[in-house]
């Protein structure tokens, strides 16, 4: 595909983008001959066997056979841990949060709730968060630990590819 554009100054400048499926993998290609500029992406996509099953997250941390009950308070993280298994396509990153009972969701994490898609393990420090963010301070309640790929927290389950999970709960209090 081809475009040409014009510019404020009157000049033409011509975009060129040029997708091909080879061999299994994707390759996109833009060429900007105003600027000189050429980027390249390649993302191999592998091959999934239609037998493959889901990828899957199973929290390991905290234990799931009853609800935990954690306090916002100073020195006192709370790290939540996990094992990926069935993952033929690793996402890029991995979005966590928690659903609060009262209708707010919290990003969990030093990192506004987005971590690397390999990740195992995150560490959630509720009293800086409670006190760097006064205008939707964390409630004394139930929450609902969300784990989600690149295909979002609402994705269905497909061979190879990361399923969401929000089997966990546990409870915030304050003391």
């Amino acid at each position: 595909m081809v475009e040409k554009r014009q510019n404020n100054s009157g000049s033409q400048s011509q975009l060129q983008t040029q997708s091909a499926l080879q061999s299994g993998q994707t390759v996109t290609q833009s060429l900007a001959s105003q600027t000189g500029s050429q980027s390249l992406t390649a993302a191999p996509m592998p091959t999934i066997p239609s037998n493959a099953p889901p990828g899957l997250i199973s929290v390991t941390q905290p234990s799931q056979q009853s609800t935990p009950f954690y306090k916002i308070a100073p020195s006192e993280p709370i790290t939540f841990a996990w094992e990926l298994s069935n993952i033929i396509v690793t996402p890029t990153h991995l979005t966590v949060s928690a659903a609060c009972e009262h209708g707010n969701t919290y990003p969990v994490g030093p990192t506004d709730g987005i971590i690397p898609g390999t990740a195992t393990s995150v560490v959630w420090d509720t009293y800086a968060y409670q006190t760097s963010h006064p205008q939707l301070p964390l409630a004394q309640a139930e929450y609902t630990l969300e784990i989600w790929g690149d295909q979002g927290p609402d994705a269905q389950s497909e061979p190879g590819f990361l399923t969401p999970n929000s089997a966990v709960h546990f409870s915030l209090y304050t003391p």
